[in-house]
């Protein structure tokens, strides 16, 4: 007997398990100019900021351990060494995506 569903390939998970992206792109600071000032001159305010959210210790703040732990907790596609070359290369714009990531969920009622 032949069974139809063997031969079926998922390509995509269904519902909750789709992998989405950021809400805003790396270089999109000027979509928020009052996060993007925060970051620029008070990064480190911007990661506590940040940490808090996520109800994290501030010393966690920012780079690609809390980058990942976001993108996981929301499916969001990528990879721990894209977080890290992001995070490495780019950590000014990185925790301004993120902040505006979680800013947008909060108003979105996701968060």
């Amino acid at each position: 007997m032949f069974n139809a569903h063997r031969n079926m390939e998922v390509t995509t998970q269904p519902g909750p398990f789709a992998r989405t992206e950021f809400q805003t792109g790396l270089f999109e600071c000027c979509d928020d100019c009052c996060t993007c000032m925060y970051g620029y001159f008070c990064l480190p305010c911007l990661g506590c900021s940040i940490a808090s959210d996520m109800g994290e210790c501030c010393l966690c703040g920012l780079g690609m351990p809390i980058r990942s732990v976001y993108r996981t907790k929301y499916n969001i596609k990528g990879s721990m060494c894209k977080d890290f070359c992001i995070s490495q290369f780019c950590l000014p714009c990185a925790a301004c995506q993120l902040k505006r990531d979680i800013d947008r969920r909060k108003q979105q009622g996701i968060f």
